[in-house]
């Protein structure tokens, strides 16, 4: 699942990313996550980033994606 809003970061599942073959990068120290009320989520740590290239006509765009054991 990917959420995307001005104040969110991307996110995406590791399950989405093993099923699709995406490349992860393993981060040196995990980020945790807060919910929506301000409490940190112990459960889904960011602890890889993944580079993804979005294409839609003639736009293309490389990023960084949060990946999170979801």
């Amino acid at each position: 699942m990917l959420l995307n809003s001005e104040t969110t970061k991307l996110v995406i599942s590791l399950e989405f990313t093993r099923k699709n073959k995406f490349k992860k990068r393993k981060l040196n120290k995990s980020i945790y996550v807060r919910n929506i009320d301000s409490i940190f989520n112990h459960e889904e740590l960011i602890q890889y980033k993944v580079e993804a290239e979005l294409f839609y006509r003639e736009y293309k765009e490389k990023m960084e994606i949060n990946a999170i054991n979801r």
